[in-house]
């Protein structure tokens, strides 16, 4: 018996990017018969290059991680039919939340951040948190990722106009409690409850959420009745979803959605 029903898809975005880096996925996943939608966070609606203009006294800088939590709750609840949860990044972290809140009928944790308690010491990942945290200065402003930050944390390996063009299109300012709050009690969730289908996505060249650490996060989950399955794919980093192989990786999860 087929266990994931839903034909409706939730993107959930991570950390320093606009939504809008779904733009091809929802376009690939409506080809092959999704609804999807991609919400903005509050406060983030606007053009990349706009709300950059507005760093560092941003809205931006009063979201916390519960408050995303709760957006996309409330935007799941008007939906028809309990979505597939697909979040990238810090998305991963709140496809996590939401899946453990019930809220959907199967979750990828693409490129994930973990949950509470799930740390990597691998020096790219120290690298990479630690500025965003922003740990000596004030939350009321935001952090806003410099481009040579970019080149590291996200696109590592790409041509440099790729990275160019991609930090000029994507990159946003970003809530410094936002990354704070993935280290607290928000954060948490019980490895031990039963939980819908859910699948983790790395990548080898990943820096800010290294493979070694979305396997850890993928290990913790402990409930031997439910589906929890890992996926490594070589080459990729954090940017994976906009490298030339991205397809590869979307048509991954669709088998895996199909096969449940």
């Amino acid at each position: 018996m087929k266990t994931i029903e839903s034909k409706t898809i939730v993107f959930v975005t991570g950390c320093f990017v606009s939504y809008i880096g779904w733009e091809s996925w929802i376009n690939y996943f409506e080809s092959k018969g999704y609804h999807v939608i991609a919400p903005p966070w509050p406060h983030k609606e606007a053009a990349p290059a706009v709300l950059r203009s507005g760093h560092p006294n941003s809205p931006i800088a009063s979201l916390h991680l519960k408050t995303l939590v709760d957006h996309h709750a409330a935007i799941i609840a008007g939906l028809p039919e309990k979505p597939i949860i697909i979040g990238h990044s810090f998305g991963g972290l709140i496809t996590q939340l939401l899946i453990q809140r019930g809220l959907g009928a199967a979750g990828v944790a693409y490129h994930s951040v973990a949950p509470q308690g799930v740390l990597s010491f691998k020096w790219s990942f120290l690298k990479s948190v630690t500025p965003a945290l922003g740990l000596f200065s004030s939350a009321k402003k935001t952090y806003l990722m410099t481009f040579k930050q970019w080149q590291y944390t996200f696109t590592n390996g790409m041509p440099l106009t790729e990275q160019q063009e991609t930090y000029n299109r994507l990159v946003v300012p970003e809530s410094k409690n936002v990354s704070r709050d993935g280290l607290g009690k928000d954060a948490r969730v019980d490895f031990k409850r039963p939980h819908v289908p859910l699948l983790f996505v790395s990548g080898t060249e990943d820096h800010i959420m290294p493979a070694s650490l979305n396997y850890d996060n993928f290990k913790k989950y402990k409930d031997k009745d439910s589906i929890t399955d890992y996926k490594e794919f070589s080459g990729r980093n954090h940017l994976a979803m906009a490298q030339p192989y991205w397809k590869e990786d979307a048509d991954y999860i669709i088998n895996w959605l199909n096969r449940h």
